[in-house]
């Protein structure tokens, strides 16, 4: 704020004003947070009518840095709910998108998703404490870490890779097929590695 010549009022009242819009909006024409039954929310990709880990996962780590455990909670349990895999060739990964009633659309993961979720995760964590269950950030952080990392030396994957590729010391663009073979830019986060090796296992 000092190099835009801005003091600490201006700049929380702008930021309260884009949290107010974007969450707490006009439902038509504003916000990008819609609660729904059973303490959930999801956030829609406008551009493409779906709902995406990407975009779950950015609105979880905005909660979190803005202090706002509710909302974070009702994304998380969205997510959580209606994306995971549980069992299967991809346990422990979420699908990338699903439509606003929670069907996934498409099975596989995204390897965004996963980095900024299981960030947020432990931010949650240590801004908040574990709770129980899938509230217990710190476990549910832990978990989807070891199958980023671990998942290609699980059996009964079924080609399912981990999201980084240990050889190439990289993220994978999506852990199967050709996908495990290249990386994307935007999905390399120097700094949650670094948060990652300090809290991890």
């Amino acid at each position: 704020h000092e190099l835009l010549g801005k003091d600490e009022a201006e700049v929380d009242a702008k930021i309260s004003a884009a949290w107010q819009q974007y969450f707490h909006g006009s439902a038509d024409t504003q916000r990008l947070y819609y609660p729904v039954a059973d303490d959930m929310a999801y956030v829609p990709d406008v551009a493409n009518n779906d709902v995406r880990t990407e975009g779950l996962s950015y609105a979880m780590m905005i909660c979190v840095q803005l202090d706002r455990q509710e909302e974070f909670n009702r994304v998380w349990k969205w997510a959580k709910t209606n994306l995971y895999h549980p069992t299967g060739p991809f346990s422990g990964y979420f699908a990338w998108h699903g439509d606003f009633q929670g069907r996934q659309i498409d099975a596989g993961p995204a390897s965004d998703g996963e980095e900024w979720v299981t960030t947020a995760l432990f931010f949650a964590a240590h801004r908040w404490k574990s709770g129980q269950g899938i509230y217990n950030y710190e476990a549910e952080a832990q978990a989807i870490l070891r199958t980023m990392l671990h998942k290609g030396a699980e059996p009964g994957t079924g080609g399912i890779t981990s999201m980084f590729d240990l050889t190439a010391r990289q993220v994978v663009f999506v852990p199967e097929g050709d996908g495990a073979h290249f990386t994307d830019p935007s999905y390399h986060l120097p700094a949650f590695y670094e948060l990652w090796a300090r809290w991890g296992p």
